[in-house]
């Protein structure tokens, strides 16, 4: 084959590629309740029950990016099934089923469309916060600490450097803020005024045994788990009062920091399985708080390149594909 021949069809399949990227969904016969960051939320024919539908865009630094990362939705889905079942011992989550053909009938006409990326679900009084768990400082913490000495407020020892463990997993709340608006980190004490000191001692318990379990399993299969955001909601019982469940995605790369085990070195930034990369290629662009819109604050939207694209969607793969796997 003559070599322009063989470059063309490499960027013929690269195009492709990009094409294929889910970033809107069409379900005329639902009705949309909410599209937030990455889904798109339906209500059915079916009481308290939900669609939740993991679409290929991607947010960094609470914005929307201009394109996805083809698959992206159906990765995250993929690893949210794997992690919902494998903790439902520690606390019950709002996973009904991820079979479109288990779904209500309206549903069904669209299986092209959802298959892979759908999520059947309770109807959940959503709290509105996020429990962070931190079992390494890094990010925002690693900042505030160089500043403080404290993450979230809280003092840590003296002499961390970036990337290093924490004595002990840490859970840092924040509020959930609404499309477009920057969520906010939040004490401890804020959070428990917020939604009451028992329900936040009880969901700072779960979180933790939550991250507990699944660094323990992250480990076993070559990943740290440096941190993550699990969120709760509320859905009536049997015996008239209302359980505590887990909603939302669960431990996947949108939510969480993965670090390749293979070559860990406290002291610095971390290789990463996670949407860091995609923050960093932004941060790299210019991009900066006040200029959500686009560069300059020019209202054109952020966009990443071609070759970003598919090494995002490279790295979320492998994530997936370390964590699935047996030990």
């Amino acid at each position: 084959m003559h070599p322009r021949s063989s470059s063309f069809k490499t960027l013929s399949s690269v195009y492709q590629l990009m094409a294929s990227a889910l970033l809107t969904t069409n379900l005329p016969d639902l009705t949309l309740v909410s599209r937030g960051k990455v889904r798109d939320i339906y209500t059915t024919s079916s009481d308290d029950r939900l669609l939740f539908v993991a679409t290929d865009r991607i947010s960094v630094y609470d914005v929307i990016l201009k394109n996805g990362i083809p698959d992206k939705g159906k990765l995250l889905t993929s690893i949210s099934l794997f992690w919902f079942r494998k903790l439902q011992y520690i606390v019950p989550n709002h996973l009904i089923t991820a079979d479109i053909d288990e779904m209500p009938e309206e549903v069904k006409q669209y299986k092209d469309q959802l298959e892979g990326r759908t999520m059947f679900v309770k109807n959940a009084k959503v709290i509105p916060i996020e429990a962070i768990v931190r079992g390494y400082l890094t990010g925002s913490a690693w900042g505030e600490y160089k500043e403080s000495g404290t993450m979230h407020g809280i003092r840590l020892r003296e002499g961390m450097v970036e990337s290093e463990k924490l004595d002990e997993p840490v859970v840092t709340p924040s509020t959930k803020a609404e499309q477009g608006a920057h969520d906010e980190n939040i004490s401890p004490d804020k959070a428990a005024q917020l939604i009451g000191e028992e329900l936040y001692a009880r969901i700072t318990g779960i979180a933790l045994d939550l991250y507990m379990t699944a660094a323990a399993h992250a480990l076993s299969c070559g990943l740290i788990l440096a941190d993550t955001k699990f969120e709760f909601g509320l859905v009536p019982s049997s015996n008239g009062s209302e359980e505590l469940i887990l909603v939302d995605e669960v431990l996947t790369p949108d939510s969480s920091r993965y670090w390749p085990l293979a070559g860990y070195s406290p002291g610095k930034p971390q290789p990463s399985f996670d949407k860091q990369y995609v923050r960093d290629q932004l941060t790299a662009a210019g991009y900066q708080k006040g200029f959500e819109t686009g560069p300059n604050g020019n209202g054109e939207g952020w966009g990443i390149s071609e070759t970003i694209i598919m090494e995002t969607q490279a790295k979320y793969r492998a994530a997936k594909e370390m964590l699935e796997r047996s030990p």
